[in-house]
């Protein structure tokens, strides 16, 4: 189905820039986002319930140990991008090139 969404400038360039450096389309980054908004916190699947665990808006989070420092946002996002980056060259060793 198809629909017009409103959106902050800003908030278009921020997820247009999160679907080219994902590889990926704008449309698939709003429906990842919509899913994961509208999902129960129930369906989750945790992958290593040792590590992680629910969070309070309902998404994942790694479980933090006694005094150990949260992870910053600049660690996260270089965490995301190498992961990224390595799904992204299986993907291409996949397709043989």
């Amino acid at each position: 189905m198809k629909t017009t969404l409103d959106l902050p400038d800003d908030l278009l360039i921020e997820a247009k820039t999160l679907a080219a450096r994902r590889r990926t389309t704008l449309k698939a980054i709003v429906e990842s986002a919509l899913r994961r908004e509208i999902r129960p916190a129930a369906e989750l699947e945790n992958p290593d319930p040792e590590k992680f665990e629910v969070g309070p808006l309902g998404l994942l989070v790694l479980k933090q140990r006694h005094g150990e420092k949260p992870m910053t946002l600049e660690e996260i996002r270089r965490l995301q991008e190498e992961g990224d980056e390595e799904e992204f060259q299986r993907a291409m060793k996949l397709r043989g090139q």
